[in-house]
């Protein structure tokens, strides 16, 4: 999402007015993960007595939900509260109150900070609380808040279902979360101190949240988790079923012809999901599979646990299962006692596998990470000038791949309008954006389309026919 939004001037809020009757406002921003989007929705559920709103000036409640995850992130936010707490003093001179929450990551990791250093803040909640966000209102009318305990109960027991027709005005593609926290403690992550331990969602509960999302619309899942692959929810049988296990269940669910999950782990990529990409036409054949180095001795450091070689057998296994299959990854360069043989290693992985898209950051500390106190941190000159040629080698194989497309045909999973009045765009198997000269009618719909160019950032198609297919 975007991460900036511009204000008026004060003297221009101070002459806008609300009628007394209208529903109260909420302006969400979400920042980082697809976790946090899901998590965003599932707030915006929860509270009934608001309307969304896209203006922040508008606004009686805003919510700022962040991640800890890229580079000075805190420091972000604070830049961000700046401006909110502008917005507030202004519609306080004009007789009307805002409330301000930081949820999610940073909320989680900085606590009783925020409230010390932004005074316009009313309430601090972390990932695994915001379920309690209507009674923190209430509370908040007395005192500043911080809620930051890792609570006891499943916050999804206490998650409201979204109200009649959001969904559908949410799109044909939803997030589910079936799993959050990690057990993996890699020394440069943050997230099992934010999110917690590994814990996954009972079988029955996202099953019926799937059900309801397929009753309104929506046609593609995307299971969400911090180590998703290592899903491991209590079953109907009473026994815990695996990721691939859960998947197959899913596809069976009418409505819905296409899954996908992320993010995983190399360690639980296990043979039954390798299999799954095989036999379930429904999961689409592209997989984000986070490698973070080339080199043995960064993996090491990092605390990974898995090796090189893993994971460029993991990679063959499922090339083997899936030929089709496009991998994504997620890559950090000048992680401590890296070496120009160490860097020069990830380069040959990448040369090797050959990416359909990837994400990659220059190493940053995170306090409180074993990462953070290691000898031999690299210099921030030399972590750009291996980050440019990285990300250059990377844009590289993704404009390879998307050029690749032309010619192809397959099936398109329509979900809004295109940038022109004619178009509309979709996704293909691949997550590539696609678009097609078409009627509004038919988004929704998955159909074949004929790849005729590919542009920077999108590929451009032809329906092969307007009633063809409804699979993918």
């Amino acid at each position: 999402m975007d991460d900036t939004f511009d204000l008026p001037l004060e003297a221009d809020l101070a002459d806008r007015r609300e009628p007394a009757a209208l529903r109260k406002k909420l302006f969400i921003k979400s920042y980082g993960c697809q976790m946090n989007a899901y998590d965003a929705q599932r707030m915006s559920d929860l509270l009934v007595d608001f309307d969304e709103t896209q203006l922040l000036t508008e606004a009686d409640l805003v919510i700022l939900n962040t991640c800890h995850i890229r580079e000075k992130a805190a420091e972000k936010i604070f830049s961000e509260l700046g401006k909110v707490r502008a917005a507030k003093r202004a519609r306080r001179a004009n007789g009307r109150d805002m409330k301000i929450v930081v949820a999610g990551c940073v909320a989680q990791a900085e606590g009783e900070e925020i409230l010390r250093r932004q005074s316009a803040v009313d309430i601090v909640v972390g990932p695994q609380n915001y379920h309690r966000l209507p009674e923190l209102l209430r509370r908040s009318d007395e005192s500043r808040i911080v809620d930051t305990d890792f609570a006891i109960e499943d916050k999804f027991d206490h998650l409201a279902k979204p109200a009649p027709g959001k969904t559908r005005e949410r799109g044909v593609c939803a997030f589910v979360t079936v799993q959050e926290g990690c057990d993996k403690f890699c020394t440069f992550c943050v997230v099992p101190y934010t999110r917690g331990a590994e814990f996954s969602r009972p079988v029955a509960k996202i099953l019926a949240e799937v059900e309801d999302l397929a009753k309104e619309g929506v046609k593609e899942i995307s299971l969400l988790g911090q180590n998703v692959n290592a899903y491991h929810g209590e079953g109907p049988d009473g026994r815990p079923w695996s990721l691939a296990r859960l998947c197959a269940r899913l596809a069976e669910v009418p409505g819905i012809v296409r899954l996908r999950y992320t993010t995983s782990h190399p360690n639980d990529m296990d043979e039954a999901l390798i299999a799954a990409h095989r036999d379930l036409p429904a999961l689409m054949p592209y997989l984000h599979l986070p490698v973070q180095a080339g080199s043995d001795k960064v993996l090491a450091a990092m605390n990974r646990k898995h090796g090189r070689d893993a994971y460029l057998d993991i990679i063959a296994r499922l090339r083997a299962a899936r030929p089709d299959i496009a991998l994504s990854s997620d890559f950090i360069v000048g992680f401590p006692g890296e070496s120009e043989a160490d860097f020069e290693a990830t380069l040959d992985l990448v040369r090797r596998i050959g990416f359909a898209s990837a994400f990659s950051f220059k190493y940053s500390p995170r306090p409180g990470t074993p990462g953070a106190e290691m000898p031999d941190q690299v210099e921030e000159k030399v972590k750009r000038a291996r980050l440019a040629q990285l990300q250059a080698l990377l844009e590289e194989q993704r404009q390879a791949f998307n050029n690749s497309m032309i010619g192809k045909t397959f099936s398109v999973l329509f979900e809004k309008k295109g940038r022109h009045p004619d178009q509309i765009a979709g996704r293909s198997p691949y997550l590539q954006s696609v678009q097609v000269t078409a009627p509004d009618g038919l988004i929704g719909a998955v159909l074949p389309v004929e790849i005729v160019a590919a542009g920077s950032n999108s590929l451009f198609g032809r329906l092969c026919a307007a009633e063809a297919g409804t699979g993918a």
